[in-house]
């Protein structure tokens, strides 16, 4: 059975980090054919226009990584009411230079979780709008916009609230079909 690998993108370097935990406990929904992977992006340099043509070899493995995988999935907190600057610095890093983004055709999903009553709402929106812009078709629905709350994560990193677990099974259902429809076409 061939393999679907999906690059996972977590905006938060945080070593609780709730949306790395979050992002984990996704990957247990996959069925076994789609594997999830979590890129590195503590590492890039800040984005430079001027280093488009000799671009930092961690950039290049940002690149690389993104290209080889059929699907990407976005795991981001909320930042002042937007994505965090370094989730923006990777996705500027692997659109550069112009013409040679990674981010084009590629299905994506959003998704994130906060201590907030919103979750990360905002956030996503930006993030949506930033990959419309890619052309990296995005799904649009169902959106999770989570809530960090005691008992979300049971002690396996799994997803320990039932009701939760339903819908976002329901979304990973969903997230699966999107990337094989888009990776077919």
């Amino acid at each position: 059975m061939a393999q679907t690998r999906i690059a996972v993108i977590v905006g938060s370097l945080r070593k609780d980090s709730f949306n790395h935990k979050l992002a984990l406990a996704l990957a247990h929904l996959a069925p076994s054919d789609f594997t999830f992977e979590t890129l590195r992006i503590d590492d890039l340099p800040l984005y430079n226009q001027d280093d488009d043509g000799n671009q930092a070899a961690s950039v290049k493995r940002l690149k690389s990584e993104v290209a080889a995988a059929q699907g990407v999935l976005f795991v981001t907190p909320e930042y002042n009411r937007s994505i965090p600057g370094v989730l923006k610095n990777a996705i500027d890093h692997a659109s550069r230079p112009y013409g040679q983004s990674v981010w084009g055709g590629k299905p994506t999903g959003v998704l994130g979780i906060s201590v907030g009553a919103i979750g990360t709402a905002l956030a996503q929106q930006h993030l949506r709008n930033i990959l419309a812009y890619l052309d990296a078709p995005t799904m649009g629905g169902p959106e999770v916009f989570l809530q960090a709350k005691e008992g979300l994560f049971d002690d396996k990193g799994h997803i320990g609230n039932e009701g939760t677990q339903k819908f976002l099974q329901g979304w990973m259902d969903k997230y699966v079909a999107w990337v094989k429809a888009h990776s077919a076409a």
